[in-house]
C-alpha cells in the first residue's frame, strides 16, 4: 500500500485494510459457504468450519492449497475485515471459547468485509489527483463508511449494506469518469460485458470502463491497461502476461491473485505480484 493510499483512510483501531491472519478466529474459513468446484475440493455450509481449519485458527494446509485443490482460498482477501470483527467488535473473545458469539460473529464478518472493501475503494480514490474535485464528498463518504464499520455487531447485522455501496459506487464512478479523462480519444465501455475466453491479446484498453466485465480466461497478453477501471471484474484465469495495469483503477489483490500473469506483468505500486505467477 502506498503511503497515500494509506493515509488516506483512518486506521480502524490499529487494525488495516490487509488481512491479518495472526489476529484472526478464522472466520473466512467459517462464516463463508463454498461448494465443490475448480475453486473447492469440497463443499461446506456458512457456518461449519472447514475440515482444514486448525484449533489455532490457521489453516492446516495453507502451503499446499492450489495443490490440493483450493485454489479459491488464496485468492480471497478480506480487506482487513477478519481481525477487525475478531479483535474490535467482539473484543477478543473467540467463537469456540464463547459459542454463543457464534452466529452473530458469523454473520457480521460478510458485513465488515463489504464495508472494509469500501474502504479500500475511498483511500485509492483519495489518493488520486484527478480526483480532487471530489475529494471532499469522498471523504465524507470514507467518514462514514468507517462509522458504520465501528458500530456494534446488531447495528452491523441490520445495515442496509447495499443502500451504502449504492452511495459509494455513485462517487467511485465519478472518480473514475474524473480519471480515465486524462486518456485522449474514444475509450471502450465494456461494463459489465460478457468477455470470458475474449481474445483481446495486445488490446488498447487504455482508460477503458471494465466495471463488472466477465473477463474470465481472456486473453489480455501484452494488452494496455493503464488507467482502466477495473472494479468487480473477473479476472480469474485471465492471462495478463506482459499487461501494463499501471494505474489501473480500484484493482484488488484478490483480483491478480485469480488472473494468470509473469514477471513481465506491469503493476500498480500499492499491489503485489502473486506468488504463483
Amino acid at each position: 500500500m502506498s503511503q497515500e493510499h494509506e493515509e488516506a483512510f483512518p486506521d480502524a483501531a490499529g487494525f488495516g485494510l490487509r488481512a491479518d491472519c495472526a489476529n484472526c478466529f478464522g472466520l473466512c474459513c467459517v462464516a463463508l459457504p463454498f461448494a465443490a468446484s475448480a475453486d473447492f475440493a469440497i463443499d461446506k455450509d456458512a457456518g461449519r468450519p472447514c475440515p482444514n481449519l486448525g484449533t489455532d485458527f490457521r489453516c492446516g494446509i495453507h502451503a499446499d492449497l492450489r495443490q490440493r485443490g483450493f485454489p479459491g482460498c488464496t485468492v480471497f482477501d478480506c480487506f482487513g475485515a477478519g481481525q477487525r470483527v475478531s479483535q474490535v467488535t467482539f473484543g477478543g473473545q473467540d467463537w469456540r471459547r464463547a459459542p454463543h458469539t457464534a452466529r452473530r460473529m458469523f454473520d457480521v464478518f460478510p458485513v465488515m468485509r463489504q464495508l472494509h472493501e469500501l474502504l479500500w475503494y475511498l483511500g485509492e480514490a483519495l489518493a488520486l489527483p484527478p480526483a480532487r474535485p471530489l475529494h471532499g464528498e469522498l471523504r465524507r463518504v470514507l467518514e462514514k463508511t468507517e462509522r458504520l464499520a465501528g458500530g456494534s455487531a446488531q447495528e452491523l447485522t441490520e445495515l442496509d449494506v447495499p443502500a451504502h455501496r449504492g452511495e459509494v459506487n455513485a462517487l467511485l464512478l465519478r472518480t473514475s469518469e474524473l480519471v480515465r479523462a486524462q486518456v485522449t480519444g474514444r475509450k471502450k465501455d465494456r461494463r459489465g460485458a460478457d468477455l470470458i475466453g475474449a481474445r483481446l491479446r495486445g488490446a488498447d484498453l487504455r482508460g477503458a470502463n471494465l466495471r463488472g466485465a466477465y473477463l474470465i480466461a481472456a486473453d489480455l497478453r501484452g494488452a494496455d491497461l493503464r488507467l482502466a477501471d477495473l472494479i468487480g471484474a473477473d479476472l480469474r484465469d485471465a492471462d495478463l502476461r506482459g499487461a501494463d495495469l499501471t494505474g489501473s483503477l480500484f484493482l484488488t489483490q484478490s483480483q491478480l491473485n485469480a488472473a494468470k500473469g509473469d514477471p513481465t506483468t506491469t503493476l500498480p505500486p500499492d499491489l503485489a505480484r502473486p506468488a504463483h505467477w
